[in-house]
């Protein structure tokens, strides 16, 4: 596919990266010429400079032939104006980052006026995926699959539960039900677990199932599944007021420290059930004075990495349970590891991981298209849903009988709304949603399990 990328701040690099091991046609633009400069050093594409809502531009980078443009800008209005310009130049396709949650609320007017196809907003993906953590705060990782059917969840072995030192065969037989431990890393190693796999202490596992099997495995595995019942925020951005809407029917009590006085106002004002507090966060006399870390979850969610790497290790020492860091750049990420952060947040990321699944999707409209895709272990592998239909080709024969590639896993069939583990006599049949665990395959279609 032809792809046009506006904007290559954050989160326009991240969509570059991905789209780029992809076999895609790249084209990115962007005014500023130093962002332009340090793509080209790492990233294989055409380079235009200029304003990507300008008609010279956009014809410049060869919009009339896109097959999609994607506008990421750091300014909302300019990535509506691109998108609207780009689709009466030619362009099949149209995505726009828009981050004010005014614009976001009407996002559905936008799409039908403007014609776009899509519309992205970091901010809000971030704050859906903080929610779903805190909801399920013994797990580093939850995804959600096959419409809330399937869950996918990652967690840390720990001494003394029942999966360590067990193989996989024993622990099933110990603690029969219907899950599927489908990836884990040991050290730097990622690994794709059969049945004689032995997790051990300290060893990241993926396990997934019905929502109701991965708590079993929580609950069995010595991990507390109470709920969150007292979150503090540091930073009241858009990122925090996202979350605060998504936790507002869950119980939880909520606490905000900002230091713009302007923005404590607004947040007041919107936010009538939460506590916002007007001060430097990393304040200790005020940490102290208003109990900031007599919480259950701490989400550090400043503008500055350094920042909330600081404030998450001191909420980590001072005993809060769950820590959930906002991070834009990679280099913090094995720290955070080392450091026992095992979950953090990245907005740019959850970003390039959407737009990537919606790439895929468009790539093949005739066969199993990519219903979603999410990626674990720091992007070594990924989970991809697919709907089975008539064109593919091994409906109605048992997976033993199939010769798939090497390094996936066929992890859960969803028939009739029924969730089942496949074992080696299941069957996909016309309709059913699969999912399917792979390290980095960049699958297109459900065919592309096969080795042709």
């Amino acid at each position: 596919m032809k792809i046009l990328i506006v904007g290559l701040g954050k989160v326009g690099y991240a969509i570059a990266q991905q789209l780029e091991g992809e076999n895609h046609d790249l084209t990115l633009v962007d005014a500023n010429v130093e962002a332009l400069r340090r793509a080209e050093n790492s990233i294989d594409a055409m380079f235009v400079t200029g304003n990507g809502a300008g008609v010279s531009v956009l014809l410049q980078a060869g919009v009339r032939e896109a097959d999609l443009v994607i506008a990421v800008t750091e300014n909302d209005e300019v990535n509506l104006i691109c998108c609207l310009m780009a689709k009466k130049l030619g362009a099949k396709r149209t995505v726009a980052r828009v981050r004010n949650p005014e614009y976001f609320r009407e996002a559905p007017v936008l799409r039908r006026e403007i014609g776009l196809d899509m519309t992205i907003n970091p901010e809000y993906a971030a704050a859906q995926e903080i929610a779903r953590i805190l909801r399920v705060p013994a797990a580093f990782s939850v995804e959600s699959l096959a419409r809330g059917l399937v869950e996918l969840i990652g967690f840390q072995v720990t001494e003394g539960g029942a999966m360590a030192g067990v193989s996989l065969i024993d622990y099933n037989r110990r603690h029969p039900g219907s899950i599927l431990v489908c990836a884990a890393r040991r050290g730097d190693e990622i690994i794709v677990p059969n049945g004689s796999f032995v997790p051990l202490p300290g060893d990241q596992v993926y396990v997934i199932g019905s929502p109701s099997e991965t708590t079993r495995v929580l609950k069995n595995t010595g991990k507390s599944i109470s709920a969150m019942r007292r979150v503090s925020i540091l930073g009241g951005g858009r990122i925090a007021l996202y979350l605060a809407w998504a936790l507002e029917n869950t119980g939880a009590r909520l606490t905000i420290v900002e230091q713009d006085p302007e923005r404590c106002m607004a947040l007041a004002e919107k936010l009538p059930r939460a506590t916002v507090i007007h001060g430097d966060g990393t304040d200790h006399e005020l940490l102290d004075t208003e109990g900031i870390f007599d919480c259950d979850a701490f989400v550090p969610l400043t503008g500055r990495d350094e920042e909330n790497l600081l404030m998450a290790i001191t909420a980590q020492h001072a005993g809060v349970k769950k820590v959930l860091p906002k991070m834009s750049r990679p280099n913090y990420m094995e720290v955070l590891r080392q450091l026992g952060l095992e979950t953090v947040i990245s907005p740019k990321d959850i970003t390039a991981n959407f737009i990537s699944r919606y790439v895929r999707g468009l790539a093949n409209s005739q066969g199993s298209a990519v219903e979603s895709l999410h990626k674990i272990l720091d992007g070594s592998m990924e989970a991809v849903e697919f709907t089975a239909l008539s064109a593919t080709h091994f409906l109605d024969t048992p997976l033993k009988d199939l010769h798939l590639k090497k390094g996936l896993l066929v992890a859960a069939i969803v028939h009739d709304n029924k969730v089942s583990i496949p074992d080696g006599n299941s069957q996909i049949h016309a309709g059913d949603r699969v999912i399917i665990v792979a390290r980095k395959l960049f699958l297109q279609d459900l065919n592309d399990i096969l080795e042709h």
